[in-house]
Order: C-alpha cells, then structure tokens, then sequence
C-alpha cells in the first residue's frame, strides 16, 4: 500500500475537516474531539453534500445540507437513513497525516 503524506494532524482543528481533492475524488479528512483521525470520501450518499463543511460529532459527521449522518469509522449512514461512503485508510507517523491511494495527490485544500 502506498501512503501519501497529506498534513500534520495540527493542520485540522480539533471536531473539523478538511478537503483533499485526489484523482479519485474529494477525500474528506477528520479529526475528533480526542484526536482520532478518519477519512471518508467527501460526499453524502444522499444528495451529494460536503461531509467535510458539516459537524463532527463523536465519531460520526452531520451533513449540513440534509442533516444525514454518517459513522467516520465505517462510512455507514445512521439511524433511518440508509447509504455509505467509502472509508480511506489512514495513518498518523509522528502527527504527520499519510492516506493510502495508489495514485498521486493533484491538490490539497
């Protein structure tokens, strides 16, 4: 597996997200209230919206436009709501941030 460094964990403020867009798509990268660290693809299975812009709760995301909410650990919607996003492997080297993709990083955000 190839991991790719994306940031320094303190890039990401502590119940927040960012973006990284990859050839793959938009990669949602998030950061818990007790430092844990996830990635998602950065859309909701519902109608398309930015994990990334919504709440971080626990280990889970609100979507901000529908109120969806999505389990960080499995991409798994919760409650009701049926639908998943895939999870991005992830990894923290001395608070360095690496995600496995197979192809190169085109932007970060």
């Amino acid at each position: 597996m190839d991991w790719l460094q994306i940031g320094h964990i303190d890039d990401i403020p502590r119940r927040g997200a960012r973006c990284v867009t990859t050839p793959q798509g938009r990669i949602g990268v998030f950061r818990t209230a007790d430092d844990q660290v996830f990635a998602i693809e950065d859309h909701c299975p519902h109608k398309g919206g930015p994990l990334s812009q919504g709440i971080v709760h626990g280990t889970s995301v609100t979507c901000p436009l529908h109120n969806w909410v999505i389990s960080l650990e499995t991409g798994q919607a919760q409650g009701a709501d049926e639908g998943s996003v895939r999870t991005i492997p992830l990894r923290l080297v001395d608070g360095q941030i690496q995600i496995a993709l197979a192809a190169q990083l085109m932007a970060a955000e």
